[in-house]
């Protein structure tokens, strides 16, 4: 195992064995019931586990994933005596709109703003936040734009905040090619192909993105169900269009989005996290390192880990929340 941690500045590189990976198992972890709350535009389905009064951690997943992503991390942070909530993201699971008149709308500055509200209902004044994807995401808009709300964060794949402008500069080929997907989002045949063939896709984002990770069929089953939301395609080729700024948003997160685009530094307590062997499009982390202004470290998790980090390592995963 390589453990020692190089110091870089700020930056602590910290490349550590996942050791005994999770494989899964068909029956292997599973929630209690999923509760439901109105926040928003939104009803929100949501794990909350463990001591009511605890500190809070919320935890985010991403596409195409769902909360089991967690679902051997949380007994790790609930037994440390933490509060543990992992909602279903927009379009997801048993997470449903207030209004059938509502955009189904995927942009960044959306989903942050569904996390503010999810813990205003919650009444969780600050938590820490840990999440990849999509997920990873939506804590780093939170944790730059209202740091009050976030006393730590983890982010795999780390600072991942940026505006509609940077999606319509090419990138080098090889860079492009790891995008497919979103290209093939870009057109009326994507939206219909991803419709009808919802699990065929993520199965295949599961192998390219991790593919040391040898899941089974009952863990991917098991996932795949929250793909059924009835908003999920809606939310999933708008998030991408509006990225190559195809798609417009709403104009009350104009400013939001605004201040997004100028890449505002990270001030809270944070980890930024890699597997060895992530098969998603990721920047280095000496690229974004610059981007945490407060304590802050960086580690790449070894072992053959990919992109669905916390479910692929989740004592890594957890070691990194209870540490920040």
């Amino acid at each position: 195992m390589t453990s020692p941690y190089i110091q870089q500045g700020q930056q602590v590189e910290a490349v550590r064995d996942a050791g005994e990976r999770s494989i899964a198992v068909a029956g292997a972890g599973s929630f209690g019931a999923v509760k439901q709350v109105d926040a928003g535009v939104l009803n929100v389905g949501y794990v909350d586990a463990g001591p009511p009064d605890g500190p809070a951690v919320i935890l985010l997943h991403g596409w195409p994933y769902d909360i089991h992503s967690f679902v051997d991390v949380v007994p790790l942070l609930t037994n440390a005596g933490h509060r543990v909530v992992v909602p279903y993201l927009r379009g997801y699971g048993t997470t449903r709109f207030l209004s059938d008149d509502t955009m189904r709308n995927g942009e960044p500055a959306a989903m942050g703003l569904d996390l503010i509200a999810l813990m205003d209902a919650l009444h969780i004044d600050t938590a820490k936040l840990a999440g990849f994807d999509w997920g990873a995401r939506t804590a780093d808009v939170v944790a730059a734009l209202w740091p009050e709300r976030c006393r730590g964060l983890v982010s795999v794949s780390g600072y991942l905040i940026d505006g509609q402008a940077s999606g319509t500069v090419p990138l080098p080929p090889k860079a492009e090619l790891a995008w497919w997907y979103q290209y093939y989002f870009a057109t009326e045949r994507g939206r219909e192909g991803y419709d009808r063939n919802r699990r065929d896709f993520a199965r295949l984002i599961w192998h390219t993105a991790s593919p040391q990770w040898m899941f089974d069929d009952a863990t991917f089953d098991r996932s795949a169900a929250a793909f059924d939301n009835p908003d999920h395609v809606d939310i999933v080729i708008h998030n991408y269009r509006w990225r190559l700024a195809l798609a417009a948003g709403e104009s009350q997160y104009d400013e939001v989005e605004k201040r997004l685009a100028a890449k505002p530094k990270i001030t809270v307590p944070s980890i930024s996290l890699e597997g060895d062997a992530n098969g998603a499009p990721h920047l280095e982390p000496s690229v974004y390192a610059k981007q945490f202004s407060g304590q802050y470290e960086h580690r790449t998790v070894g072992g053959g880990v990919g992109h669905n980090l916390p479910q692929e390592a989740p004592q890594a995963f957890a070691d990194a929340v209870l540490e920040v």
